[in-house]
């Protein structure tokens, strides 16, 4: 499978640092939308919110929009809480936030909020401890620990409620279950998703950027001396 993503067409945050430091000019506006999304995962079927952010803009004059998917949250036990989902969409952020200013484009500090969620969040953190996400997990490797992934790929049905209207999304996700100083913890990212219904049109696009993704991830992994078995998206 061919990874490459077409140069005149950004769909990730490292197309748009790639592109920068060729030379191109790149312009970047982030917006928010947090979106309430009923799911179908196996036999359960459960409502979460998504934390996305829609980068567009221009790369020397020409248009460009695209979303990335940075946490999802819900009240149950089948993903993380969504206060904590906050506070895990904007590490991501400001990883990002900090790549790009690196290359030169300016994209201002704006990262999401919740406020209602915030005080429970600080209610929650003395009883749950403090959530990892798998970059923790590659530092607690890199300091020289045994880390092991196994590495659960799905793709997740989905319906996106919006104002005035529903729209069906089929998710790339990826589960993490990651073994090291002596805990087993579970970590889930969303790499890609497209319209259900129009996987002839758009799955192997949104596969090719959730592959893409998922070997930056790796060679991160590897770099670290991590322990996995490397997966795909099919």
């Amino acid at each position: 499978m061919n990874d490459s993503i077409p140069s005149n067409q950004p769909r990730r945050v490292t197309d748009l640092v790639d592109l920068a430091q060729k030379g191109a000019k790149v312009e970047c506006q982030p917006e928010f939308e947090i979106l309430p999304v009923d799911f179908h995962h196996r036999d359960n079927k459960f409502m979460a919110y998504i934390f996305l952010c829609r980068y567009q803009g221009s790369v020397d004059g020409e248009a460009f929009t695209f979303r990335k998917c940075y946490a999802k949250g819900c009240e149950h036990n089948l993903c993380v809480a969504v206060s904590q989902a906050v506070m895990i969409a904007n590490r991501y952020l400001q990883r990002d936030y900090h790549r790009l200013a690196n290359a030169g484009i300016e994209v201002g500090d704006q990262l999401f909020t919740l406020e209602n969620m915030v005080v429970k969040y600080e209610e929650m953190k003395d009883e749950s401890g403090q959530l990892l996400t798998i970059h923790d997990y590659i530092n607690i490797a890199q300091e020289g620990n045994q880390v092991s992934v196994e590495i659960a790929l799905e793709q997740v049905p989905a319906v996106e409620h919006f104002a005035h209207q529903e729209n069906a999304q089929t998710f790339l996700n990826v589960d993490f279950k990651v073994d090291t100083l002596g805990r087993v913890g579970s970590y889930q990212r969303c790499l890609g998703c497209y319209p259900t219904g129009k996987e002839d049109e758009e799955k192997a696009h949104a596969v090719r950027i959730a592959n893409a993704r998922l070997k930056l991830l790796y060679a991160e992994f590897d770099k670290a001396a991590i322990q996995y078995a490397k997966d795909f998206f099919k």
